[in-house]
């Protein structure tokens, strides 16, 4: 139950690099999927509730492993927290951009290209927030978090 198979070193490693593969995978995957948890946030989730998975224990189903498993998640959550607070281009990499997806009632196609967002869904959010139509809008923003924020002309 306690006595570990690998060195406590490879359970950190291995936690690296799942919890770096998946926030690649999550950014890659935009904005919308991820909801309202920053990229970070929902590895963390993931992977936490996956620490005495073989991609990350090597087999070793001891406590112990599992405990190296979830302070090195953890802690290497904190520290892209942090780090994303301190750095504006980290965020920017990890967390991403606010895309504009409507300025003065313009529809911007190619920002709703890049973030992969029918008019469809534009149209649901407009309505959300009781606009008829992208001409009754001031701006519309794609936030980091999958949340798209309407200011309405007034």
């Amino acid at each position: 139950m306690w006595s570990v198979g690998l060195p406590w070193w490879e359970f950190v490693v291995r936690a690296l690099i799942v919890y770096a593969a998946l926030v690649v995978l999550l950014r890659l995957t935009g904005k919308r999927q991820v909801g309202q948890l920053a990229p970070f946030d929902l590895v963390l989730l993931l992977v936490l509730s996956n620490a005495v998975q073989n991609s990350m224990n090597g087999g070793d189903n001891t406590v112990t492993a599992g405990i190296i498993l979830a302070i090195t998640l953890v802690g290497v959550n904190f520290a892209v927290g942090w780090l994303t607070f301190k750095s504006k281009r980290l965020e920017a990499l990890v967390e991403g951009r606010p895309v504009l997806l409507v300025h003065n009632g313009q529809v911007d196609e190619q920002a709703m290209r890049q973030a992969q967002m029918s008019h469809h869904e534009l149209d649901a959010a407009l309505r959300a927030e009781g606009c008829a139509g992208a001409a009754e809008v001031r701006f519309v923003v794609l936030e980091n978090n999958g949340r798209i924020t309407v200011v309405a002309n007034k």
